[in-house]
This record gives structure tokens, C-alpha cells and sequence, in this order.
């Protein structure tokens, strides 16, 4: 059975519902923290060496041995499967048309949508498939404000907004992160924009909006320097697409309110959260630089380049260095006009 987003919570809350769970997609983290809850809730602990089974890849030879196999205390057994491919497909029917009762997860990437695994997932009424993709936008909010509310801890819309602008795409690396700003609010705590700046202000979300704001003024130096290091510290070409983007759409209402008539001063008062202080230079400078339509035709070109960086075996480190390059040169040749 192919399970939607909204069914997710139901089908790994209710394990017993559920003889083989296939947890395929591109967002690895969301993957394993799907398999760890599910396996969580039917075995009561990820690591009672009676009522769980982890398989790594080399151990998928013993799949159908673990599968078959009694519990030696009488609750039902779970074998989770990481880094499943499509070869485990006969070997899992088989379980599946056996006697046996054991919870079946499997942990497998991007899979195609005619794939063997899949295909037996989606048809059989006692298999679920889920796909895991990441998140952005209002559902990357929501996972945000849940997780925090989790601990206790509340976040202003304001610092929400800002933060799922900036964070990766992998959904260990959100959770480690809000983890992280939960610790320093405290239970009952609330976060403001200043807090985030505050707690990630030295992180590698900080690089990327280094190498971004130096790029649109034109210093391809910096902006180089920028990237090496948000990337070194863990940032991905998709976060980056995302923070320009969303800094091509402030410089963008920023211009149109220049363009009415609007002072810089009363243009800029219009932009929520407002540009961090020490930014704001710098985003006065790309002002200067770029005109509404090259920054519609610019942002135009930072989403196919998001959509590239999507694409299965893109060289998107690649993609993004050449990216951000070619913004800062055009950038520094608008200045010299």
C-alpha cells in the first residue's frame, strides 16, 4: 500500500497493522528516524537483542534466517534492513507468503517507481511503502515547530522562517540542529531571531549566507571563501539555492519598493525579519548592483540550478561553486559601470 504524507504518523504508530514497512526516497535522515520510531514502537527499545535484528549490507544474506525466527521471549520480532536494494525482493515475498510474523522495515534509497521492493510494497493490503523526500517551504516549518514543541520550547513565526531558509535538506542535520537551539532555550523556553543568530550565528547556515551576500555584491573572493567553508561544514548546494533565493526575493521587494517611490530607508523597513545588522551594507551594495529584471532572470536561473542539484548523480558541489562564481562576476562588472 503507497502511503501519502498525511498517513505517515498513523501507519508508524501502528506497527501491529503492518508485516513489511519499505522506507525508500532521497532524505536519508528522515529515513532512519522512520525506521528507528517504528521500531521503537513494536519492540519497545532500538537495541533488545531478542526482539530486534539490524542487518547492515553485508548481513542481507541473512535475511530470511533472522526473518523466519522466533522471539525468545514471545513479543514479535523486528528486522530492520539498512541499504535494501531490489535483490532482497524474492527473499522478502518469501517471508511475506511464510508463516512468520515478524515486522519487516527496510531502509532503501531512491528506488524506481517500477522496482521489485516497491512494487510488492505498494500492492500487498499488509505492506506499506512511505516515501521520504525533503522537506521545505511550510512542511519544513511544521517538522520544526513539532520537533521543538516536542521539547517543550516555542519559536517566534519571525525566527521560524528565518531558520528554514537556512537549514539542510537531510533531516538528521534539521534535527541535530533544533536539538541544538532547545538546549539553549531551555523547557518552556522560546526562541526569537535573535537567539537563532545567536545560537548559529558561527555555523556553517552563517557561511552560506556569507557566500551569498558576498556573491550579489560582487566579491567573488569572499564569496569562494565563504562557500569552501560553509561546505566544509556540512552545507549543501540545495541549502545554498535556497538561502539565495530567498535573498534574490528581499532584494527584489526591497527594488520594487524603490521604484515606486519609496526612500531606501522606508523600502528596507518593509523586509521580515529585517537584514541582520551586520548584512546590511552588503545587501545595500547588491542593491545597487542588480535591477529588477536581472533579478527575476536571476532567480529564474538559481531554481533550475536547484532542480539540477536534484537530479540523481549531479555534481552539485560542482554546480554550486560555478553558480555563486558566475553571480559574483556579474555582480563586480555592474559595480565598475
Amino acid at each position: 500500500m503507497k502511503i501519502d504524507a498525511r498517513s505517515v504518523g498513523k501507519v508508524l504508530g501502528a506497527p501491529d497493522n503492518w508485516r513489511f514497512v519499505l522506507l525508500h526516497g532521497d532524505d536519508s535522515g528522515l529515513i532512519r528516524e522512520h525506521a528507528a520510531a517504528m521500531t521503537r514502537q513494536a519492540a519497545g527499545s532500538l537495541d533488545d537483542p531478542f526482539r530486534v535484528s539490524l542487518l547492515a549490507r553485508d548481513d542481507h544474506p541473512r535475511f530470511e534466517e533472522e526473518a523466519t525466527a522466533l522471539s525468545l521471549d514471545g513479543g514479535r520480532r523486528v528486522v530492520w534492513v539498512r541499504e535494501a536494494t531490489d535483490g532482497l525482493a524474492a527473499a522478502v515475498t518469501s517471508v511475506l507468503d511464510s508463516p512468520a510474523n515478524s515486522l519487516i522495515i527496510l531502509e532503501a534509497g531512491a528506488l524506481p517507481a517500477r522496482g521489485k521492493l516497491r512494487k510488492l510494497a505498494e500492492t500487498r493490503p499488509d505492506s506499506a511503502s512511505i516515501g521520504c523526500y525533503p522537506e521545505e517551504g511550510r512542511a519544513l516549518e511544521g517538522s520544526v515547530r513539532r520537533m521543538l514543541e516536542e521539547r517543550h520550547v516555542r519559536i517566534s513565526n519571525e525566527a521560524l522562517a528565518w531558520l528554514a531558509g537556512r537549514l539542510g535538506a537531510d533531516r538528521a542535520g534539521v534535527r541535530n540542529e533544533v536539538e541544538k537551539l532547545a538546549l539553549y532555550a531551555g523547557e518552556n523556553g522560546e526562541l526569537h531571531l535573535d537567539d537563532l543568530m545567536l545560537c548559529i550565528g558561527d555555523s556553517g547556515s552563517a557561511s552560506v549566507d556569507d557566500a551569498v551576500f558576498l556573491a550579489m555584491e560582487g566579491d567573488k573572493a569572499g564569496a569562494d571563501l565563504a562557500l569552501e567553508r560553509a561546505l566544509s561544514e556540512g552545507a549543501n548546494p540545495v541549502a545554498v539555492a535556497r538561502v539565495l533565493l530567498s535573498h534574490i526575493g528581499r532584494l527584489r521587494r526591497v527594488k520594487a519598493e524603490l521604484e515606486r517611490g519609496q526612500s531606501r530607508v522606508e523600502a528596507m523597513k518593509t523586509l521580515r525579519p529585517p537584514v541582520f545588522f551586520k548584512k546590511q551594507q552588503s545587501f545595500e551594495r547588491a542593491l545597487d548592483v542588480w535591477s529588477l529584471p536581472a533579478l527575476l532572470d536571476l532567480a529564474s536561473r538559481t531554481q533550475a540550478f536547484e532542480f539540477a542539484c536534484k537530479q540523481t548523480g549531479s555534481m552539485d558541489i560542482l554546480l554550486c561553486r560555478r553558480h555563486l562564481a558566475a553571480i559574483a562576476v556579474k555582480a563586480s562588472l555592474g559595480r565598475r559601470r
